[in-house]
């Protein structure tokens, strides 16, 4: 049920009421008893996410967290390639050192 703010032209008293989308304006003002009462236009309800976070994981559906769990299961294998001696290695010890002209 959404919360209504009213406000009185005649005596300019503001108020909120809680109230059914199906009940009727209220017309009386609770203060001066005029009938000028009006309904104004709010800014809305908004939805608000409080806490530390939301996720699309977190509302996946039932098959893909089944094949998730399959995936995880699997050993993984090794993709490590075997390490050979490179011919880049094999310099020799004054090829490393660069000399500078005066």
């Amino acid at each position: 049920m959404p919360t209504y703010e009213y406000e009185c032209p005649d005596c300019g008293h503001t108020f909120e009421l809680f109230q059914s989308m199906t009940a009727k304006v209220k017309r009386t003002c609770p203060e001066c008893k005029s009938r000028k009462l009006k309904r104004l236009i709010g800014t809305g309800g908004a939805v608000l996410f409080k806490g530390g976070g939301f996720y699309e994981t977190d509302y996946r559906s039932a098959g893909y967290k089944k094949d998730a769990k399959a995936a995880e299961a699997k050993p993984k294998k090794s993709t490590e390639a075997k390490s050979s001696p490179s011919t880049s290695a094999k310099k020799s010890p004054g090829s490393s050192k660069t000399s500078k002209s005066d």
